[in-house]
């Protein structure tokens, strides 16, 4: 990092790694200020606690001054976004988030996660382990994980490990952000189309994919999933000078309690994540772990104490007969995953599956057949959405005939009220029987933790 004091400013400062990154950098030392028109929780309440906040919603071109050094871009910030225009006028640096975590890491060695499904996780385990072990590393992800406070840490660590999303980098530079990170180590755990507002055809997400391997430098190492198709696809292309390594889900074992344990041989190590997904995420971590030095053993003895990253198939109520899970499942590989995972650990309790369609591509009625038969396991299968959020993007509307059409189910229960939702929720009977609520969102303000305590107990 620099360690002259610099004066930095975020463009869009809301974003999950945005906002993070600007602490990351206060902390450090820097002189650090920013602009949203619109900030969420958790984001508002963090930057708040550590003096970042912006004093008002909106975007303020008298703050962008000539005493700036660099101006941090948010990729949800547009072309004609009057900061951006007066820093332009100004002649400031200007890069996105991934560029500067580059700039920020050029001397390390660089470890990225991308696949449409598994990276949070991956980077998550990656990131229990090091920690685990008092390994010097610095990382960037985009969800917290138990133990470790915040999401982006930037020091002189040798080893950097990055999440690394498709999405593109900012409204200037329409490279996926997993591209400009330049990876020693990339690792793909899966393919599956989404963000159709940016890459409008199947064809053209999987090309992205295609260019995160093909970037892998000589003497570099391509890490895939030999059990997703398109990854495999993908990793097995010759590429000169590159070592490719291929994983598949961990062997493992279960009890009669809903306990699972990765096997290895006759020894079996007690876990806390399940799901089949999950198995491979291990399998993935457990490769990348292994190229920096951590033996198998040492693998074994630290996962058993990873809980997951937050948000992730967390627990959130339980007693006897009923459990209360949260995904941040939204994509339909991982509604599928999560939905299959959930009926593994509790084969003989009913399921009932809410998926929330927030995204522009779930709200896309050309998209949404993606998501045919992914509640298929679920024996109560509903999907909430927002007309007005349809609205928004300029989408055509939807019907519940579109929706039940597309998920291929008549027994789909739709709902576009978060007060109907809850209501219905609530009517239920929950002897064994599990919630699984599914959202990159918040189910209209449906406060999850409450719906829990009061229909368990």
């Amino acid at each position: 990092m620099h360690t002259q004091k610099q004066r930095i400013h975020f463009i869009a400062i809301g974003g999950s790694v945005m906002h993070n990154l600007a602490i990351a950098l206060k902390e450090a030392g820097h002189d650090v200020s920013g602009s949203d028109d619109e900030i969420f929780e958790p984001s508002r309440s963090t930057l708040s606690k550590y003096g970042l906040l912006p004093e008002k919603d909106g975007w303020s071109p008298d703050s962008i001054t000539p005493s700036i050094d660099v101006v941090i871009l948010g990729m949800h910030a547009r072309k004609d976004n009057p900061e951006l225009l007066k820093a332009q006028q100004l002649g400031l640096k200007i890069v996105s988030f991934p560029e500067y975590i580059t700039e920020q890491s050029i001397d390390k060695q660089r470890i990225v996660i991308a696949g449409s499904h598994g990276k949070t996780t991956t980077t998550a385990i990656i990131i229990h382990v090091l920690n685990y072990f008092k390994r010097k590393f610095d990382y960037v992800i985009g969800a917290r994980v138990p133990g470790i406070e915040k999401t982006v840490k930037l020091s002189d660590a040798p080893i950097i490990v990055i999440e690394g999303d498709e999405y593109l980098c900012s409204a200037l530079d329409p490279t996926p952000k997993f591209i400009k990170y330049n990876h020693h180590i990339g690792v793909i755990t899966g393919i599956s189309w989404d963000h159709a507002n940016v890459f409008p055809s199947e064809e053209e997400y999987v090309r992205q994919f295609d260019l995160f391997a093909d970037n892998t430098p000589k003497s570099g190492i391509l890490i895939y999933c030999e059990q997703d198709s398109m990854a495999l696809m993908i990793g097995k292309k010759e590429r000169a000078d590159v070592v490719e390594t291929t994983y598949k889900g961990h062997s493992h074992a279960s009890d009669n309690n809903g306990h699972f344990f990765l096997t290895n041989g006759k020894e079996r190590t007690p876990i806390k994540i399940f799901g089949s997904h999950n198995f491979q995420n291990i399998s993935a971590a457990k490769e990348v772990l292994k190229k920096i030095g951590i033996t198998q053993e040492q693998f074994f003895e630290a996962i058993s104490s990873f809980e997951g990253a937050a948000g992730r198939l967390e627990k959130v109520f339980d007693n006897t007969s009923a459990t209360v899970y949260k995904d941040f499942a939204h994509a339909p590989s991982k509604v599928k995953a999560t939905v299959k995972a959930m009926k593994e650990i509790y084969p003989s309790r009913d399921l009932v599956a809410c998926l929330e369609l927030h995204t522009y591509s779930s709200l896309n009625k050309k998209f949404l057949p993606q998501y045919k038969d992914s509640l298929k396991a679920a024996q109560v299968q509903v999907v909430y959405y927002n007309p007005d959020k349809v609205k928004d993007k300029n989408l055509e509307p939807l019907s519940e005939a579109d929706i039940r059409s597309s998920f291929a189910s008549n027994a789909i229960k739709v709902f576009v009220d978060p007060g109907e939702l809850q209501q219905f929720l609530e009517q239920q009977t929950w002897k064994n029987k599990n919630l699984l609520m599914m959202s990159s969102g918040n189910f209209g303000g449906i406060n999850i933790p409450a719906l829990a305590e009061k229909i368990l107990s």
